[in-house]
This record gives C-alpha cells, sequence and structure tokens, in this order.
C-alpha cells in the first residue's frame, strides 16, 4: 500500500504531545499536516486512538471526507465530518490516560480513499472502518505519548 507522510508542528513522532491538546488542557485537536497522498485519492479519513488504554483500544477521533488537497488539518479544526469518539461526544477528544498508568501512544492514522464516504455524522469508528473497506489507495501514521502523573 502507498504511503504518505502525516506530521505536525506540535510534536514529533514518539514524542510527548503537548498538555494544550489533552484532557487536562484545552482538548483542541492537534495541526496535522500530509504530504501528497497517492494518485486517485479523493478523500481522507483519520483515525486517533490509544491502544495502551486499560479498556482496550479506546478511539479519541475519527473523520472522513477531508479533503486531500487541503495539506492539513488547523488547530482545533473540525473536518467536513467526524463521527463519534470514545468518550461518546462527536469530534476530538484529547488524551486523558489513567493518572499513573503510564504513557500511552496515541496512534494518528490517516487513509487516503478513492471515494467519498457516506455516513451519518456521529458514525462510529466501526461504521468508519466498514466504509473505508476496499476504498484505501494508502495511508500515513503519527504517533504521539501523553502521560498523566
Amino acid at each position: 500500500m502507498p504511503e504518505f507522510e502525516l506530521t505536525s508542528i506540535a510534536f514529533n513522532e514518539g514524542q510527548p504531545i503537548p498538555r494544550k491538546y489533552s484532557c487536562e488542557g484545552d482538548n483542541v485537536s492537534p495541526p496535522l499536516d500530509w504530504s501528497a497522498p497517492p494518485a486517485g485519492t479523493q478523500s481522507l479519513a483519520l483515525i486517533v486512538h490509544d491502544p495502551d488504554a486499560p479498556v482496550g483500544d479506546f478511539t479519541h477521533w475519527v473523520a472522513w471526507n477531508i479533503d486531500p488537497l487541503d495539506g492539513g488539518l488547523v488547530e482545533g479544526s473540525h473536518p467536513p465530518a467526524e463521527g463519534t469518539n470514545g468518550f461518546g461526544e462527536n469530534g476530538y477528544g484529547g488524551p486523558c490516560p489513567p493518572p499513573g498508568h503510564g504513557a500511552h501512544h496515541y496512534e494518528h492514522e490517516l487513509f487516503a480513499l478513492d471515494t467519498q464516504l457516506e455516513l451519518e455524522p456521529e458514525s462510529s469508528r466501526e461504521q468508519l472502518d466498514d466504509a473505508m473497506d476496499g476504498h484505501v489507495l494508502g495511508g500515513a501514521a503519527l504517533v504521539g505519548t501523553y502521560e498523566r502523573t
């Protein structure tokens, strides 16, 4: 699968995510930038999740029908379509691991799709995964960490 690059001016790969983007801060989404996605990309989908959560893989943000030509999302932005996160809210929910649980890894996964997705607002990560099936042209990822003491 062709890869492209996902970066942030807020944190580097494998480095801590600033408090501002967490439940202890302003709880706003970090700025994200991407390189040119694969040829034929019609839209992008984003999944941000914490595989280290004590309850299992916890979803912090799902979004889709993002314009690949935008080149990124600004801090605190709301993509054209956002789904329900693990907190039961629509949109972004920042890192919020249990205090004293150690550093968690927050995977920001961006998928290049060959179509626009027909999903209802507030759709779940599972519904997004199902809708993307057979339409992924490539992917990019950025992992940041966060720890509450």
